[in-house]
């Protein structure tokens, strides 16, 4: 079930309306991350103070309201809640209009009214007097810390209420037309006919059913034909201090030890202790490189070969005792 964003009641007149608001829509836009080309590591977003350029948490951030050039008041959520508590906890319904009055282009974002605990008869009520008369509530309420127009209707079963934009947020078309005003040329009885006749050859019944966002159809059928042709990139994340980067895959855990191991001192586990006896003990036998003195006179080299003869000799005695 979609989760509850809001609670409260519904109130016209005396008629108090406990309900729960819930998401009537869902996104069904393709969600792209940013990714460096250049060894494919995600680019993140980040908060960061301007004075400093360093990223902050969020925990730390508190919204503020400019009253004069630099100076701000803060606000806490609990301000935003404290600010006029009635109107944060009710859709309080203003007037009822015809449902054809009300211009498309006046509603945004639709939400679903469902009822709360002991809120199930007068919700009924509201949603068949709705129903019946062809009428919409036009009432107020404050949803994410703003206050918005909204329109509640009945829909099959249900309430539906959606919010609504202000008179003063529509331009006139006048303004967008930056003053100067659209040339349009009347058209002729014939081609007004000819266009009549091609929008009655056009309409059908509403059934919103049969239509798709191709668009988002034709991307995913890129998506994959790149993946089956292997046009893909494996993510990388960037490490701190300056250390070398690294593919996003499963942890060798025994090669991630064997490192440390080493970084430490200690031994590589390729090379286990039990073997490396007999090679100290032929180290011990070795005869050991003359010095680069030793190199440089007679003396020295016959030193050492007086060296090795002793040393050969002692190991003689040893092995006829």
């Amino acid at each position: 079930m979609p989760r509850v964003i809001w609670k409260g009641a519904i109130n016209f007149g005396l008629v108090h309306v406990p309900v729960v608001v819930h998401p009537a829509t869902r996104s069904s836009r393709l969600d792209f991350d940013w990714i460096d080309r250049r060894d494919n590591a995600p680019v993140g977003y980040q908060r960061i103070n301007k004075r400093t350029g360093k990223p902050i948490d969020s925990e730390n951030i508190v919204k503020g309201y400019q009253y004069e050039k630099g100076e701000y008041v803060f606000l806490s959520d609990e301000d935003f809640r404290q600010a006029n508590t009635a109107a944060t906890q009710s859709v309080d319904i203003l007037s009822f209009v015809d449902a054809a009055e009300v211009p498309i282009y006046y509603y945004d974002t639709p939400y679903y009214l469902l009822p709360d605990r002991r809120g199930g008869k007068g919700y009924a009520l509201l949603h068949q007097v709705l129903r019946k008369s062809g009428r919409v509530g036009i009432a107020s309420v404050v949803l994410h810390t703003r206050q918005h127009l909204a329109a509640l209707m009945a829909l099959d079963e249900g309430l539906l209420l959606i919010t609504m934009r202000y008179a003063h947020e529509m331009l006139p078309i006048e303004q967008a037309e930056d003053g100067q005003g659209a040339k349009r040329d009347k058209p002729t009885a014939r081609e007004l006919e000819m266009a009549m006749r091609l929008v009655e050859d056009m309409s059908e019944p509403w059934d919103p059913e049969q239509y798709h966002d191709t668009y988002r159809d034709d991307l995913l059928a890129m998506i994959d034909k790149k993946i089956r042709s292997g046009k893909t990139h494996e993510l990388t994340e960037a490490q701190e201090d300056g250390a070398p980067r690294r593919s996003a895959k499963v942890i060798d855990l025994v090669a991630v030890l064997q490192k440390s191991l080493k970084a430490r001192g200690g031994e590589p586990a390729d090379k286990p202790a039990r073997k490396r006896a007999p090679a100290k003990t032929a180290r011990k036998t070795r005869s050991p490189a003359p010095s680069k003195a030793a190199k440089s006179s007679g003396a020295g080299r016959a030193g050492a070969r007086k060296t090795a003869a002793k040393r050969a000799g002692k190991t003689a005695a040893r092995k006829a005792a």
